[in-house]
């Protein structure tokens, strides 16, 4: 949109809103809250809570959220009238199930072309959605256990538990992100044995090894929330943008490094279990 100068030779203000005119497209929540099937929508007051789940359950991870959470999370992205987002989870775990080796998936490489763009958007769009993010994780988060804790304000209840059951244990490359976190807010060492052994870590650990802030009993996790995005969302839309934009520029630059190259990997590391169970015949 261009602007006049004003008289005088004066500098102008553009007549536009600023909550809107930066982006290109515009998502409203009328177009995208009954969009997933695997993602229950409601906002009041500018805050957006998301619940995950499988029929109203408990989220079974599985090739439907693997294709609308990138996309899910581009919408919520997208509409300037989200001001806080609250992440949970629905029934008594956050995801699941745990994963197996009969769980394996059995791709060709344009199967895993599509595994690996959605991957890559599924972190990416969740880090771009410009407003804080509030995580409670009501219970065990067996399957892409990254995803809460790339919120600002990581919130658990006491019986979370956090493992990477679907991945190197049952003879994948934790390439798709796993690899990434743990590592940095575990530490090196530490992230790396969870990630090869399996570990479950819960609730009071977690807490003693920062992976999340405060651990409440399960009904006094959404309450909390809830007052802690009412706190936030006080303050300015600019202020709350570009504080969630400073405060993962780091996360974004090392997901950006090394996260296409994580699930390039873990695809050939697929494929190379399936060829050693083929020629095992176990």
């Amino acid at each position: 949109m261009y602007c006049a100068p004003a008289a005088g030779g004066r500098l102008s203000i553009c007549p536009w809103n600023l909550t809107t005119s930066r982006r290109w497209t515009v998502a409203t929540l009328d177009q995208y809250a009954n969009k997933y099937q695997s993602v229950r929508m409601e906002r009041t007051d500018g805050i957006l809570q998301i619940t995950l789940h499988t029929n109203g359950g408990s989220l079974q991870w599985g090739s439907i959220p693997h294709e609308e959470l990138p996309q899910a999370f581009h919408d919520i992205g997208s509409d300037p009238e989200n001001r806080v987002v609250i992440m949970t989870g629905a029934g008594e775990a956050f995801t699941g199930p745990p994963g197996t080796r009969e769980s394996r998936p059995r791709r060709s490489p344009s199967q895993w072309d599509k595994t690996y763009w959605e991957g890559k958007h599924l972190l990416m769009n969740l880090l771009d959605i410009e407003v804080p993010m509030i995580s409670a994780i009501n219970g065990p988060a067996l399957r892409h256990s990254e995803l809460p804790l790339l919120c600002d304000i990581v919130l658990a209840s006491e019986e979370a538990t956090f493992q990477d059951s679907g991945h190197f244990i049952n003879g994948l490359i934790p390439g798709d992100g796993m690899h990434v976190i743990y590592p940095m807010l575990l530490g090196l060492n530490r992230g790396r044995y969870f990630l090869l052994t399996g570990q479950t870590i819960d609730a009071q650990k977690a807490l003693d090894w920062g992976l999340v802030s405060e651990v409440l009993p399960r009904d006094e996790l959404l309450p909390r929330a809830w007052a802690l995005a009412e706190q936030l969302a006080q303050q300015s839309p600019l202020v709350l943008r570009y504080s969630r934009v400073l405060l993962t520029q780091y996360v974004k630059r090392v997901m950006h490094d090394l996260l296409g190259y994580g699930l390039a990997l873990e695809g050939l590391g697929s494929a190379d279990t399936l060829e050693q169970q083929s020629s095992t015949g176990s």
